[in-house]
């Protein structure tokens, strides 16, 4: 008798319970393979819960507590997730306001002025650490998460360049508008061009690019219609800075030879938190004039809850009025150019507090502990032999540096003597770990860790790059010097016991390069299957 290939888990549990007599209460309360129960929580409620619609009773608080507490627990934990940029730890002060905060809803200036005015405090403040010519006449506005953000930068650019082409009396239809970033960009930047009809015009990364967007090559895809251009500060591929002020020089002598004007957008989702403190004197922001715009996320490296994000434009100049909204209720003016109307204020009011309880020395001092750590990790994974590194946080900036480094003992602890970029670590298997070891796959390196507890990504680069695959962490507040440690020690036995042909381990990626592996799901009720989408054009959709 040959097995199913196929079985169905909840099906399987429902066909082995005891069954009542006549199933009359099963059919009363819609038992069905969607239910569960707890035995241990059975004094709160004996009976199953429906999974995947809304039960005919309500159950006790506590049994529902527990019953999702336990499936909660199977999550991966936050604090090891080093897959994602989002902080995982607020002070214990900053999470008592958001809990007093909890049900106030941002867009009710009216109800919670004070609510407003920090707001508009935050808004200033980030106005002058990115150097906005005039605080008092930057404006900007929270968001939901910086993917928002890029979106209303994204739109501000397009509505300008609509209002140049009609005062010429030009079509805004025939060519129709276009957007130019690197193929590295996070998917969210490819979304504003599809959801706002722009074409999207991907430059190509390589090595020789640093896995970056290139300037002279960006070149190539501008034209008259182009909107304006999204350089990234912080590539959610290696961590590495676009060069903001090379784009921007190039987009100045375009201008003296054309007269045509294309600003910069830059996406600071993760960099807007890092550079302003760790490397003061990059210049990235508002002191290049044809940067019109940024956006950051509050919940990565400036360590407020997640959900919130921020968008400021250099002056009101660059945020067209057909974008702002005015909302009259109760007798009063309110304004809005936010996409989401409704949205909770307790993440800006952390956001405000982690700007008085840090100041600019605490954010650089997390900033730079960040990639003093990231740092130890890139050594560590080059001197094991088993990786190369991507990322270029711990290399000196300059070859001289790097040539007379022993002879002068560079002083390793000071982040200036160091290429400027985000606390992530890309890497990947060595060529000669590679050349000496074929049979074996480095996918099984994100598996395995996970087995430990470790969330580690391994995804592939852009499509012209789709034939390397990287391993990436990024090093936030919560990975301290102690689980960096740990995680080293946790990869190197990992690889050993992978490129051992007697160890399970070994035998595993032997097995999956010839047959595949794969993961069973629970049914999932109303997504997508897969294929329902378009054609990925290779945008990095990854955690982030």
């Amino acid at each position: 008798m040959a097995l199913s290939k196929h079985v169905h888990p909840d099906r399987l549990i429902q066909e082995s319970k005891d069954k009542p007599s006549g199933h009359a209460i099963h059919t009363l309360l819609g038992g069905s393979p969607g239910d569960y129960s707890h035995a241990y929580s059975g004094r709160y409620g004996t009976t199953s819960v429906p999974k995947y619609k809304i039960p005919s009773t309500g159950t006790d608080e506590e049994h529902v507590y527990r019953t999702i507490h336990d499936e909660l627990s199977l999550d991966g934990s936050p604090l090891l997730n080093l897959a994602s940029f989002v902080q995982t730890y607020l002070p214990e002060k900053a999470e008592k306001l958001v809990q007093e905060n909890a049900y106030k809803n941002l867009i009710d200036q009216d109800e919670y002025p004070m609510t407003q005015v920090i707001h508009t405090r935050c808004v200033s403040m980030l106005a002058d650490l990115w150097h906005a010519p005039s605080t008092h006449g930057a404006i900007g506005t929270a968001t939901t998460g910086s993917s928002e953000a890029i979106q209303l930068g994204g739109l501000a650019m397009k509505r300008l360049w609509q209002q140049r082409r009609k005062e010429k009396n030009l079509s805004i239809h025939e060519p129709g508008p276009n957007i130019v970033m690197g193929s590295n960009a996070q998917v969210a930047l490819e979304k504003f061009a599809r959801y706002f009809d722009v074409e999207c015009r991907l430059v190509p990364i390589s090595k020789e690019s640093r896995y970056r967007l290139d300037p002279q090559k960006a070149m190539q895809y501008i034209d008259e219609n182009t909107i304006g251009v999204f350089v990234i500060l912080g590539s959610t591929y290696t961590g590495h800075y676009e060069p903001v002020k090379e784009m921007a020089d190039l987009l100045d002598e375009y201008e003296k030879n054309t007269g045509v004007s294309i600003p910069i957008h830059v996406d600071a989702a993760s960099g807007g938190f890092v550079a302003p403190f760790a490397s003061p004197k990059l210049v990235w922001d508002f002191k290049i004039h044809r940067v019109v715009s940024i956006n950051t996320s509050g919940h990565k490296f400036g360590l407020s809850p997640v959900g919130v994000g921020w968008v400021v434009w250099r002056s009101k100049h660059f945020l067209p009025k057909d974008l702002i909204f005015e909302l009259h209720y109760l007798g009063s003016v309110e304004y809005s150019f936010s996409l989401n109307f409704s949205r909770p204020a307790s993440p800006i009011i952390a956001q405000y507090f982690m700007f008085l309880h840090l100041g600019f020395a605490g954010y650089r001092a997390v900033a730079l502990q960040d990639l003093k750590n990231a740092r130890t990790l890139s050594r560590a994974l080059e001197k094991s032999g088993y990786y190369e590194v991507l990322s270029e946080i711990h290399r000196p900036v300059s070859p001289i540096i790097e040539g007379v480094k022993s002879a002068l003992r560079m002083d390793e602890g000071d982040v200036e003597n160091y290429v400027p970029g985000l606390p992530v670590v890309a890497f990947r298997f060595s060529e000669a770990l590679r050349t000496q070891y074929p049979d074996v796959d480095q996918k099984w390196i994100q598996t395995l860790l996970r087995s430990k507890g470790w969330i580690v990504p391994n995804y592939e680069l852009a499509p012209d790059l789709s034939d390397i695959s990287i391993l990436r962490v990024v090093v936030r507040e919560t990975a301290s010097e102690v689980l960096i440690e740990r995680l080293v020690t946790d990869i190197i036995d990992i690889t050993e016991s992978l490129i051992k042909a007697d160890t399970p381990a070994h035998a595993l990626s032997v097995l999956s390069n010839s047959q595949g592996h794969g993961r069973r799901h629970e049914i999932r009720h109303g997504v997508l299957d897969e294929g329902s989408g378009s054609t990925s054009s290779g945008t990095y959709a990854k955690q982030c």
